[in-house]
Order: structure tokens, then sequence, then C-alpha cells
């Protein structure tokens, strides 16, 4: 199977590179993180043509997530139990059945500042995932969380450490956090870079930024030890990245072998 993770900042603005890019590489599986589009109006038919089926979750603003497969998609879940919200719940998390794998494609909120209700929020949002991770896990089945995290974990992750001393993306509290979700069995498949020495996933707009690879790692692939222990390769496609009108986020490609214990994945 290869399955694929991308923060596309907007579906309909990046649709062109979208079909090119899903064209080339030919994921099974693509999980997508801020799509920006209301759910009627996500561009199914345009993907239909590449062979994939969609699920969407969206509100048509700065959110939205989606899940595209062309191995199968049952038992389609938008949100999680207990789920926070900013006030009401946003649409930041979308789970399918694809092929025998559990996917769940998540946007983790920002956080804006540690003294802003956002980072509170974010907190509370990602403890709450953590409980609907550990209740998804006791059905057997393998899984993957896919998406854009927005924390760093660790200082390897963030191009200057120094530069993000008292910023939401490093704090101890969201390292924990994720931290917390590790613990219930669930494995960071951490790709190979293909600029220098650090798989950064995300680079700002600004000043050159992407072109100095001054990045931060905050898009991230969580499984459990029956997919990661299958992973043949993991890679940031950084060429997506390149050219006009590109996401600041890279998609990460991971490629497995096939489980001997299950005809059904890929």
């Amino acid at each position: 199977m290869r399955l694929a993770t991308w923060n596309v900042n907007s579906v309909k603005a990046r649709l062109p590179r979208l079909l090119d890019w899903l064209a080339g590489t030919k994921p099974d599986v693509v999980c997508l993180q801020e799509t920006k589009c209301p759910d009627g109006a996500f561009p199914t038919a345009e993907v239909g043509e590449l062979g994939y089926e969609v699920a969407s979750h969206s509100d048509g603003r700065w959110n939205g997530v989606a899940i595209l497969s062309r191995v199968g998609l049952a038992d389609v879940a938008v949100g999680f139990a207990d789920e926070p919200g900013f006030p009401e719940p946003e649409a930041r998390s979308i789970s399918a059945t694809c092929a025998g794998l559990r996917v769940w494609s998540i946007y983790v909120p920002n956080g804006r500042t540690p003294d802003s209700p956002h980072y509170e929020y974010k907190l509370a949002w990602l403890a709450v995932l953590r409980d609907a991770l550990a209740a998804e896990l006791r059905t057997g089945l393998p899984l993957v969380v896919c998406g854009d995290y927005n924390v760093a974990p660790t200082d390897a992750d963030v191009w200057d450490p120094g530069l993000f001393v008292n910023s939401t993306h490093v704090t101890p509290a969201e390292r924990q956090a994720l931290a917390d979700l590790r613990a219930l069995g669930l494995t960071d498949v951490v790709p190979t870079p293909m600029k220098g020495p650090h798989p950064f996933t995300y680079w700002d707009y600004r000043a050159g930024m992407f072109h100095q690879n001054k990045g931060m790692r905050i898009d991230l692939v969580y499984a459990t030890e029956s997919f990661a222990e299958r992973v043949t390769s993991a890679y940031v496609d950084r060429e997506a990245r390149k050219g006009k009108g590109p996401s600041d986020h890279a998609p990460i490609v991971v490629d497995t072998a096939p489980n001997p214990n299950h005809t059904d994945l890929g």
C-alpha cells in the first residue's frame, strides 16, 4: 500500500497541483487537511477520474479534512465522541476503513499563542482525541493517524529551536500530548528528508523560508506496530512544495510491504 498525507491549504486553490501529484505519485490512500471546501463542492468528480472515492468533512472555512481512496472506503466517521469545539466542534477529523486499515485524517488546532484560549482548546482537543483513539484501537484493526498535528515533536523538528521559545508548536504540554498518543502503542513513522538532515514538512511562505530550508516537522504519521513494521519507505515529497502557488506544506508518502496476515491490506 502507498499512503500519503498532505495539508493542501485549500483543495480548490491547489486542485491542478493535487491532480498532477495524484496521477504521478499514485497513492492508494490520501489524507488531506485544510481543504477549505464545503463537502458539496469538493472536487469529487475530478479525483474520481483518477480512481479515488472521497470522504470529506468540511464547513468551507479555514479547516476541513478528507480521505481519498482507490482501495475501498467504508465505515466513514466524522469527528469523534466528546470532541471539544471553539465554541462548536470544527471539521478537524475524519476516519474510514481502507482495505482493512483504519485511517484517520486530522487537522489539530493551531493554538495561536500559549496564553490564548485557542491553546487550551488545542490541548483539550488532543486529550479527547487520545480517548477516541484508545477506543478505536480496541477493535484490533491496524490503524494510522495522519495529518497536520501543529506540534513539532522535538527540537530537531524545528529549524532553530531558540526562535521558538515561548511559542506554540513546541511547548512541553503540546509535546506531552503527542507522547500520550504514542503511549497508546502508536509509532511515529519518521520520513526521509529530500534536502538537509531534517524531514521538515512545513515552511512559512515569507522571506524565502522554503529555499533556506527553515522549516518544521508538524505533519506526522502515527501508526500501530502492525502497520509500522511493514513500512518499506517514507519520505517528504519536497518537490510538491516547489513551483507556482504551492501549499506551505509538503506531502509525506509511506510505502508498505503486503501484510501476510490480512489479504485486504496492500
